[in-house]
């Protein structure tokens, strides 16, 4: 009798081990995708090249030869090799205007323009992005439209903006021209930017206009950008164990 009470014992131990096995969440595999001169590319609308900038070997974004004075182009540098659904992407930009373009401080003028967009699906992706020149000027206005979340090919800013004001825009500090460190929290249908290090996210999308997707990543800048890109890191989320 006792000894099948101990059998019993242990039984019991043994399923309740397996039970809280497998609710735990499990490590992800570390992302093998990495930003240096062996990245796989695919390139829309956009060349680069790997130069020296502000004390730091980067990845120059720069337009195609005879689209220098575009003025309504998106470049991308799709990451070939990534695979993202949740997780964290960290990555250095720096963005600043290039020389020829409009400075007026309105919708009319070329702010820097600079991010990253992820679970790229063709044509469809999320994006979130800064416009560093909007953050030092004299117009709060425009100082609280430094960083943007937008959806594509649907839910441009435009739009965004004028359907829901002030909404998935915000103000941050930054400088054209420098290192700016972009920090993206996602988690299913829900995002966060954090910059520079802070502690607390700078902006909050609490409805992915894909909704729970995923797909790859890409560097993105505007035309008028002279854009850089470096230290990119990407963190999948942990994996939780299915019963």
């Amino acid at each position: 009798m006792r000894r099948a009470a101990i059998q019993l014992s242990f039984l019991v131990l043994f399923w309740l081990l397996v039970i809280v096995s497998l609710g735990q969440e499990t490590k992800p595999s570390p992302s093998k995708v990495r930003l240096d001169s062996t990245a796989k590319l695919n390139l829309i609308n956009a060349d680069t090249k790997w130069v020296e900038y502000r004390g730091r070997h980067a990845l120059h974004l720069v337009p195609l030869a005879g689209h220098e004075h575009a003025v309504d182009e998106d470049m991308l540098a799709v990451l070939a090799d990534s695979d993202f659904k949740d997780g964290t992407i960290e990555l250095d930009v720096a963005g600043a205007r290039r020389s020829g373009y409009s400075t007026v401080e309105d919708e009319h003028g070329f702010k820097g323009f600079i991010g990253v967009s992820f679970r790229v699906q063709d044509t469809k992706g999320e994006m979130f992005f800064v416009r560093p020149i909007n953050a030092r000027l004299d117009n709060q206005l425009f100082r609280n439209r430094s960083t943007q979340y937008e959806s594509s090919p649907e839910f441009s800013w435009k739009r965004l903006r004028e359907e829901s004001p002030g909404v998935y825009e915000s103000y941050v500090d930054l400088e054209p021209g420098a290192w700016t460190k972009l920090r993206i929290e996602v988690s299913g249908t829900k995002a966060r930017m954090f910059v520079n290090g802070a502690a607390q996210p700078c902006l909050i999308v609490n409805d992915l206009k894909h909704g729970d997707g995923r797909g790859k990543i890409a560097l993105w800048a505007h035309v008028s950008t002279d854009a850089y890109f470096s230290n990119l890191k990407v963190e999948p989320a942990p994996l939780r164990s299915s019963p």
